[in-house]
């Protein structure tokens, strides 16, 4: 990889996580409920890039929410888990870039999305695991009375997961068979 495609990855990878970023924005309606609009930029950079760009941008994302001051602080360990490690593992979709560019170039766009499906959802469950755990640690305490914290976690972190999960699905279903070429760049 010469020196210049490098860059181009690199601003790729933080346009991406600006945009991911921006999404962030958007207004919550549903509370803690509401779904994860950034994370359809990052699955998609994940996807088109590999995990190594993937991961960049996450952790990109993740950061860009101190530097905006767009964080819940209740501990240090808390914000790390919440903020570097649950933002950073969207790129694990990467992991399936290699095998959705091969179904693209042989025209099998229905696996494509499928894996395409898959990406995202160990992503988005990686993402939501570290929540889940933070909701239970740090943030039981806030659970209604007479409801365990582990429940609690569970459906907070559970229904945004599942909300995240269905919202790139959705785009991903639309913006595979729509733009192919995308997830499979020449260069």
């Amino acid at each position: 990889m010469s020196h210049n495609t490098n860059i181009k990855y690199l601003v790729e990878a933080a346009l991406f996580a600006a945009l991911a970023m921006a999404l962030s924005f958007i207004p919550d309606f549903i509370s803690w409920f509401s779904p994860s609009y950034g994370a359809i930029p990052l699955i998609v950079l994940a996807l088109r890039r590999g995990p190594k760009y993937g991961l960049l941008s996450g952790l990109i994302w993740g950061l860009l929410h101190f530097a905006l001051g767009k964080i819940e602080y209740l501990s240090m360990s808390q914000v790390v888990i919440e903020y570097i490690f649950a933002f950073l593992s969207m790129g694990l979709a990467g992991l399936f870039s290699k095998q959705i560019q091969l179904q693209l170039r042989q025209k099998h766009l229905s696996y494509a999305v499928l894996i395409g499906f898959s990406a995202s959802f160990l992503a988005i469950f990686v993402r939501y695991l570290f929540h889940f755990i933070a909701g239970v640690i740090f943030w039981g305490s806030y659970a209604p009375k007479g409801m365990s914290a582990v429940w609690y976690s569970f459906t907070v972190n559970g229904t945004a997961g599942f909300l995240t999960l269905l919202l790139v699905m959705i785009s991903l279903a639309i913006l595979i068979p729509a733009q192919p070429q995308f997830f499979s760049p020449k260069d």
